[in-house]
């Protein structure tokens, strides 16, 4: 344990806020996080919740984490461990023993190390940082319970609700530690309850309070200081995954001059996408929350017959269910953007948990031959974007596309600059050309292979749309099995023209490498990272990291193809990797995978592509 305080100069750091479901983890950690994003930092957060409902207080079970990773330079990840550790209970610092680095701060409430505390998460000795090997770290110890209801003694609250603002008094002691200034942090709390005014003054007080604890004790430990970033300028706001998608939905239908419409269920971890469309009315959303999965969609693809933008939202679970639905949004040739947020399976497996194990189930998972287009977001961020080309494929080729994101980037945030719209393609949906005396509902455009999208009540250009197979020109049902060889075929090359109108894959890292990192989706920072410090360290690597996966981008072969050694990382047990062998069958594909419900950390990558 450290008897100098001292303060550290960091391009970044990790910080790690772990406690009871109770503890109000999430909410601290995202006001931390927050302020520094306003102060000027990257970030990178991961909130990590418990699988259990409730599990009963003070057990390993019941859990709740937010890591937030913040510097003065480009973040990627969350981090693998952490700096500063916040321990709220014993549970806490059993759970994330693995978490804290050499020398790094433990920051925890001496009043839940008591006996009953140590029980209950199973240590047998009273000293439970010497029974868990930690001797190369710094203690903080605060008797953080006390001191809450010694700040809030006069308030009138009970006793309960005083316990809950402990959160804020380690938000406070967390501020002092790292240089923040609190008066971003009120501006937050200020909006969050704004419509509790006595919780807001009790939360102020113990932050307040919290944070001059810090300063006038003197705690012997490292504090902190990070530079803030060197950023484009620009207007800038910490987003999540979830939001960036709603909002990326949102503007995609303002460039296509189209009604937004969400037709879902809810279902962790992609419910917020619902609820942040639900309250944009104010921007023409329209929400329908339907009794069930496939209620959802079906709603959607009504709205996308009628003429509207149409999403729907769901999990893996969901999308199981949705199949059927999503035939015949692919049977009918209409526009239609399914979110898939991925989570841990089979089953309900695991709600709270990250995945990429929805892949072969987006790309196959629906009886027939069914085409359609798959894509991927790779970070927080760029959910807006893959939103919004989700939707313009959707559109402009009158198709289902399936956008798949991942428990990790919906509920984990970055900073995002804000866009301006004009910046952003045109969305132009396919009208018919031919006059409505010649015109046939299944008329295709020469080019793209599409069929023509007009909304039933156009004058002169009735049709009728459905599962049945169609006839190649007038869209009625047929059975003649060389018209469906023919309307197979042609659904198939529609989808396969898209690559003509998506970006080429790009390649980061070292040109010269020999060594070629492959992977999609979520895991984009941690591969980027990985690859960074392989290049650091002499062991010349580069990263191959695909969002378009059907269709691949047209230059797939021709990159990778110059590599000798091919490594295809993901959170599954080799689904993009199986993808890859049957659409380039010449090229040997290595694997590294890891299905335990949370995301890759860099050293873990590291250490695979260097022992190879």
């Amino acid at each position: 344990m450290s008897k100098t305080a001292k303060v550290i100069e960091l391009d970044q750091v990790v910080v790690r806020f772990s406690g009871d479901s109770g503890d109000g983890m999430q909410l601290t950690g995202t006001l931390f996080s927050n302020l520094s994003a306003i102060l000027g930092n990257e970030i990178s957060t991961f909130p990590d919740y418990p699988a259990e409902i409730r599990a009963p207080q003070g057990t390993l079970g019941g859990v709740s984490g937010f890591q937030v990773h913040l510097g003065a330079q480009k973040i990627n990840t969350p981090g693998d461990q952490a700096d500063v550790l916040v321990v709220m209970n014993p549970a806490a610092l059993k759970v994330n023993v693995k978490a804290i680095k050499p020398g790094g701060v433990i920051l925890f409430d001496e009043n839940t190390f008591d006996e009953s505390g140590l029980k209950k998460a199973g240590f047998v000795t009273d000293n439970p940082f010497e029974e868990l090997g930690l001797k190369n770290v710094q203690l903080l110890g605060a008797p953080l319970t006390d001191l809450t209801k010694l700040s809030l003694e006069n308030s009138g609250f009970d006793n309960k609700t005083i316990v809950r603002s402990k959160n804020m008094f380690a938000l406070g002691l967390a501020c002092w530690l790292f240089n923040r200034p609190i008066d971003k942090a009120q501006h937050f709390l200020e909006t969050k309850f704004s419509k509790k005014p006595a919780i807001l003054q009790a939360n102020l007080k113990v932050l307040i309070d919290g944070f001059n604890y810090g300063s006038n004790t003197h705690a012997a430990v490292s504090t902190y200081h990070i530079g803030k970033s060197e950023i484009d300028k620009g207007r800038y706001t910490s987003i999540n995954g979830n939001k960036a998608v709603a909002f990326g939905l949102i503007a995609a239908a303002e460039k296509a001059g189209l009604q937004l419409f969400l037709g879902s269920y809810p279902i962790t971890p992609a419910t917020d996408v619902m609820h942040e469309l639900a309250a944009r009315k104010d921007l023409g959303v329209r929400v329908v929350q339907s009794e069930d999965e496939i209620a959802g969609i079906c709603t959607a693809i009504g709205a996308s017959f009628a003429g509207n933008l149409a999403a729907t939202s769901t999990s893996g679970p969901g999308l199981a269910l949705k199949s059927e639905a999503i035939g015949l949004a692919v049977m009918a040739e209409l526009p239609l953007v399914i979110v898939d947020v991925q989570r841990g399976g089979p089953s309900t497996g695991l709600p709270t948990k990250t995945e990429q194990a929805d892949l072969l189930q987006a790309l196959y998972g629906r009886n027939g031959e069914c085409p359609l287009v798959v894509i991927a977001a790779g970070t927080p961020d760029d959910c807006f974007d893959y939103a919004f080309m989700a939707a313009k494929i959707a559109v402009e080729h009158v198709t289902p596309v399936i956008l798949l994101t991942d428990g990790f980037i919906a509920n984990g945030t970055s900073l995002w600059k804000l866009p301006k719209l004009s910046e952003y393609p045109a969305i132009v949906a396919p009208r018919p050309t031919e006059p409505a005396e010649t015109w046939k509902a299944y008329m295709r455009d020469p080019e793209k292979l599409n069929r023509y999208w007009v909304a039933p009540g156009t004058p002169g250009y009735n049709h009728r749309v459905g599962g049945l197979e169609k006839d190649f020109l007038t869209g009625a049902i047929s059975t003649d099995p060389k018209n469906h060889q023919k309307m197979v075929d042609v659904r198939q090359a529609k989808i396969d023209k898209i690559a003509d109108y998506i970006p080429e894959l790009e390649v980061y890292g070292d040109a010269s490498a020999d060594t070629l990192i492959v992977g999609w989706g979520g895991t984009c920072g941690h591969l980027r990272s990985a690859v960074d410090k392989l290049n650091e360290t002499g062991s010349k690597a580069a990263l191959a990291h695909f969002n378009y996966i059907m269709p691949l981008p047209k230059n797939t072969r021709e990159v990778l193809s110059n590599y000798k050694k091919i490594v295809v990382c993901e959170l599954n047990n080799g689904q993009f990797a199986s993808y890859l062998r049957s659409q380039l069958p010449e090229i040997t594909f290595s694997q590294f995978n890891k299905v335990q419900g949370q995301p890759f950390e860099v050293h873990e990558i590291v250490e695979h592509i260097t022992s190879l």
